[in-house]
């Protein structure tokens, strides 16, 4: 197959950035052609030029109504970078580049399946996305059974939604023995989901008020991210807690940090779905405390490998750090389940045969108005003898 993922972020992107890395470096490896078209200051961009054999190409996704002629811009560069390949799958990510992907493929016929991937909980409702449910995508893909019921109630239920969860390397995310702790008294906590206000991270200050004093000492805070905001820096001073709370900055590799944590969370209360970053503590044998937002309960099994609270649950929160200070044993036991179910569960291989699944799927139904099977976008694909769409401008 030929694919090209879309995705609209500049900077680091986040999960978006992990998701589809991890998607077109493994099919990639599966002797599929892969494109990567990204904003030119993204860390995608530059780890997809950095692997060898991605194709990446440098795209900017202008969102709103004063960036129209940069729009008009970007679209033709689009258009034309589909005009020149015969792709198979255009596998989008968000709104900005699934609206620009539309428009560059207008008039195209017949034109590359399009796929989307709904990463997060924000609505989609209204005529922009009646339209693009109809006009322009073929098939979504939810990351977490939350966000597959929200589909099934919008525009998309069309496209049949279907969940594939978000797959880690389980051999690159490890458990690592050698970590020299010097400080068995020390409880150390952290997360490498990122410093977002959403991310609920500083609900842990009022949590550890929560705590005995003696208590409170014992435990440090590692977050991985861009560091905290003046906000964010203020609301710590106030706490007094500022000693408590770690940040290590965007992280290349975030594995010697996890690897010293005890205990991982990811304490999110919006936006948030499946959370990759809890997959990679898990896989590197810690177990998490999540709250009951959204996906994040799929991740764990509360009582074995993890602590589920309420968004905003201080006392809760305070009740988990108290059972990790004072039941190591306990502790060790749930992050050997966190390992083991990341194994069984979360691995990269599963992720990319379900992705890959999908793809085969729609390559390998001609979809009509006529056809029996539901009807998702104006076209009727002509099949090669080898199976593939052909893309004609």
């Amino acid at each position: 197959m030929k694919l090209l993922y879309t995705n609209f972020h500049s900077g680091s992107g986040g999960g978006h950035t992990t998701y589809i890395r991890e998607l077109a470096r493994g099919l990639s490896m599966r002797r599929h052609e892969v494109h990567v078209a990204a904003p030119e200051d993204s860390r995608l961009l530059r780890e997809a030029r950095e692997t060898p054999g991605l194709h990446a190409f440098a795209q900017a996704y202008p969102n709103g109504p004063r960036m129209l002629p940069a729009r008009r811009h970007a679209c033709a560069r689009l258009r034309s970078y589909l005009q020149a390949h015969r792709f198979d799958i255009v596998h989008v990510n968000g709104s900005a580049d699934h609206r620009l992907v539309i428009a560059a493929l207008s008039g195209l016929h017949p034109r590359p399946f399009v796929v989307l991937t709904k990463h997060n909980t924000k609505p989609m409702r209204g005529l922009q996305h009646m339209w693009r449910a109809r006009a322009g995508t073929d098939k979504v893909i939810a990351v977490c059974e939350f966000v597959r019921r929200q589909l099934i109630h919008t525009a998309y239920r069309r496209c049949q939604p279907e969940t594939i969860y978000n797959g880690v390397d389980t051999a690159f995310f490890f458990p690592n023995e050698a970590i020299d702790r010097t400080d068995e008294s020390q409880l150390w906590i952290g997360s490498n989901a990122g410093t977002a206000d959403y991310k609920g991270w500083t609900d842990l200050m009022a949590a550890l008020a929560l705590l005995k004093p003696d208590e409170r000492e014992r435990i440090q805070v590692v977050i991985a991210g861009h560091p905290p905001s003046a906000d964010q820096r203020a609301m710590l001073a106030r706490s007094g807690l500022q000693d408590h709370f770690h940040f290590p900055g965007l992280l290349d590799d975030v594995r010697p940090m996890i690897a010293r944590l005890d205990a991982g969370f990811v304490l999110s209360h919006d936006i948030e779905t499946i959370s990759f970053a809890c997959r990679e503590m898990m896989a590197m044998g810690k177990p998490v405390m999540v709250t009951d937002y959204a996906g994040l309960p799929e991740n764990i099994r509360p009582g074995t490998d993890g602590w589920l609270v309420p968004v905003h649950g201080y006392a809760a929160m305070a009740a988990a750090l108290h059972d990790m200070l004072n039941d190591r044993e306990d502790l060790l036991r749930r992050g050997n389940a966190a390992r083991d179910r990341a194994i069984a569960e979360f691995g990269i291989e599963t992720f990319l045969d379900h992705t890959e699944t999908v793809y085969l799927r729609l390559l390998d139904e001609t979809t009509s108005p006529d056809s029996e099977k539901p009807y998702a976008g104006p076209r009727v694909h002509e099949k090669t003898q080898r199976g593939r769409t052909p893309f004609v401008a």
